[in-house]
């Protein structure tokens, strides 16, 4: 269950690309064990919001404090140690290496022969057993649901307390996309906090206990996802019905 101690608070944070604004004053705050649902159309800035959570992209203004601390400043690699792993668009594994390989470039800040390196190893295994099943294989040759796992089990491998996921279901059959759901819900109900940008705005808000609508930078509203999967505006913009 979500807690009411905020884990991730953005406060007025505003990026840019260039002369071009694409986050602007954006206001929100997730809880310990939530997770949040952002939904927006094409180009409101979803992508870039999770890039500059992960220190991938500078923050113009504002702030971004994680478990009290504020990391607006940080590197990429020391966000990651504090506990924020991006699973990103489009799922940037590593072709030529193993899977197994791939899982343990993800615990990269440690030494790989930690025990619990091996321990989330078969946590992932168990999550994805055609991950395990495959294991000797080059990541590059999965299919593109496989690899979309092998992106989700790559980021568990660095013990993530707050898991951004970009678009997850993209291009993916429905029945993998269900599957993939059915995970991202599991991993919620284990105690990951989760940011789930999705295209299938109605199946993330569904997933979600609660929702921000991003809207050219600007997040306008949040709100239960329920609230929101009610709203007819929304559901006119952003639902399809």
């Amino acid at each position: 269950m979500p807690s009411d101690d905020p884990l991730l608070e953005i406060t007025e944070l505003s990026s840019h690309h260039g002369p071009v604004c694409a986050i602007h004053t954006a206001n929100l705050t997730i809880c310990a064990g939530e997770l949040v649902a952002l939904v927006g159309g094409n180009g409101a800035g979803k992508t870039t919001l999770l890039h500059t959570l992960s220190g991938l992209h500078p923050a113009s203004s504002g702030c971004i404090r994680f478990a009290g601390q504020d990391i607006t400043r940080w590197p990429p690699h020391r966000i990651v140690a504090a506990g924020i792993c991006q699973v990103p668009e489009g799922r940037q594994i590593f072709a030529p290496l193993s899977v197994e390989d791939n899982l343990r470039l993800g615990a990269y800040r440690q030494r790989c022969d930690q025990p619990w390196v091996k321990q989330e190893l078969e946590r992932v295994y168990t999550l994805f057993p055609i991950l395990h099943d495959r294991r000797q294989q080059l990541a590059g040759t999965l299919s593109g649901g496989q690899q979309q796992m092998l992106a989700i089990g790559r980021a568990l491998l660095g013990r993530p307390r707050l898991l951004l996921l970009d678009e997850p279901s993209m291009g993916l059959a429905p029945l993998l996309v269900e599957e993939i759901f059915r995970v991202i819900q599991r991993l919620n109900a284990q105690g990951v906090t989760i940011l789930l940008v999705e295209q299938n705005a109605r199946a993330a808000l569904a997933l979600a206990q609660r929702g921000a609508i991003l809207e050219t930078g600007r997040i306008v509203k949040t709100a239960p996802a329920a609230e929101l999967l009610a709203d007819d505006a929304v559901r006119r913009a952003y639902l399809g019905y």
